[in-house]
C-alpha cells in the first residue's frame, strides 16, 4: 500500500515533520494520554517555563498550548481537507515527540487514518475535538487556573489559521475548507450543544480602514515579561496596562522563575498562505 500522508508535507506544508506512522509507539515518543495523568502536565510546564522570564503559570500554559495546538491543527485539518482521512489523534491512539523544553514537537500515529464517516462540518472534526483538544483544554485549565475558552481559543485561532490557508495548497481544490469554516460560524451544534470554537477570530477594519485579523480572546502572553501583545490581540493598550497591573499585585499560580530565551514576534496580517519554516514560529507566538 502506498502511502498517502508524505504527499501533504510538500510546497507550503514542506517545514512540519510527516508524522511517523507505526504499529508500535516508537521509544522516543510519549503516549499522548499521559498528558492526563497527574502531575505528567505540570513538569512540562515548569520545563516549558525554564525558557522565559516571569512565573505567571496561567500564561505559560497558555503559550504551551500554542505549540501543541498549531502542530494538532496542521496535521489534522491537512489529512482532514486534502485527503479526507480521519487521523487516529484521540489522546488514548497518538504518541508525541517532545524537545528538551517539554514542547510538542511531532506526532506518532498507530496508522495513516481512515476515510471520513462523514464530511458534514459537524461530524467530520470529532475525534480531534472530543478525543484529543476537549479533555486537554480540561486539564490545562485545572493545572494552570486559566478558563478552559483560553485555550479553545487558542485552538480556534490556528483552525481557523489553516482552514482558510488550506486552499493553497497545491493539492487544493475551489472551496476546500469551507466546511472547517462553517463549523466555527456556528455558536451551537445541530444537537443544541455549546459550540466552544465559535468564531474565535474576527476580521475588523483598523483606525486606518485596514482588515485585521483579531482573536476574541486574549491568549494572555503579555503576562510573561519576555512578551508584549500579539498583532491578533484584542485588548487595547490600556486594557492591557490595567490587566498587568492587576496581575503583579497577585501571587499564586506560578511556577519557577526561569532563564530568559526570547520567542519569535508575531504578525497581525490577514492570513494569505501557509506560513514558511519561520512564519510559522511567528504565528505560534501570535
Amino acid at each position: 500500500m502506498t502511502s498517502a500522508l508524505p504527499r501533504l508535507y510538500c510546497g507550503p506544508l514542506e517545514h512540519l515533520a510527516v508524522p511517523t506512522v507505526a504499529a508500535e509507539l516508537p521509544d522516543d515518543a510519549m503516549p499522548a494520554e499521559r498528558l492526563l495523568e497527574p502531575g505528567v502536565l505540570d513538569e512540562l510546564l515548569e520545563r516549558f517555563a525554564a525558557q522565559y522570564q516571569g512565573d505567571d503559570l496561567k500564561a505559560v500554559a497558555s503559550l504551551w498550548s500554542k505549540w501543541h495546538f498549531s502542530a494538532m491543527a496542521a496535521h489534522t485539518l491537512a489529512s482532514n481537507l486534502l485527503l479526507e482521512r480521519d487521523l487516529p489523534v484521540a489522546l488514548d491512539q497518538m504518541g508525541l515527540y517532545l524537545s528538551d523544553s517539554g514542547q510538542t514537537t511531532g506526532i506518532a500515529l498507530p496508522h495513516e487514518g481512515t476515510p471520513l464517516g462523514s464530511l458534514d462540518a459537524f461530524e467530520r472534526f470529532e475525534r480531534l475535538l472530543q478525543g484529543h483538544v476537549a479533555p486537554l483544554v480540561d486539564m490545562l485549565g485545572c493545572v494552570s487556573g486559566a478558563s478552559p475558552k483560553v485555550f479553545w481559543s487558542n485552538f480556534g485561532n490556528y483552525f481557523e489559521y489553516f482552514a482558510k490557508a488550506a486552499v493553497h495548497h497545491p493539492m487544493a481544490s475551489p472551496g476546500l475548507g469551507d466546511e472547517a469554516l462553517r463549523l466555527i460560524d456556528h455558536r451551537v451544534y445541530p444537537d443544541g450543544r455549546r459550540n466552544p470554537l465559535f468564531m474565535p477570530v474576527r476580521y475588523l477594519p483598523d483606525e486606518h480602514g485596514e482588515t485585521q485579523r483579531t482573536r476574541r480572546l486574549c491568549c494572555l502572553r503579555y503576562r510573561l515579561e519576555d512578551f508584549g501583545c500579539c498583532g491578533n490581540c484584542p485588548l487595547d493598550d490600556a486594557a492591557v496596562a490595567r490587566a498587568s497591573s492587576t496581575t503583579s499585585n497577585k501571587t499564586g499560580n506560578k511556577v519557577r522563575q526561569p532563564r530568559t530565551t526570547a520567542m519569535p514576534q508575531s504578525t497581525g496580517a490577514v492570513v494569505q498562505t501557509f506560513p514558511s519554516r519561520g512564519e510559522a514560529r511567528r504565528l505560534v507566538a501570535s
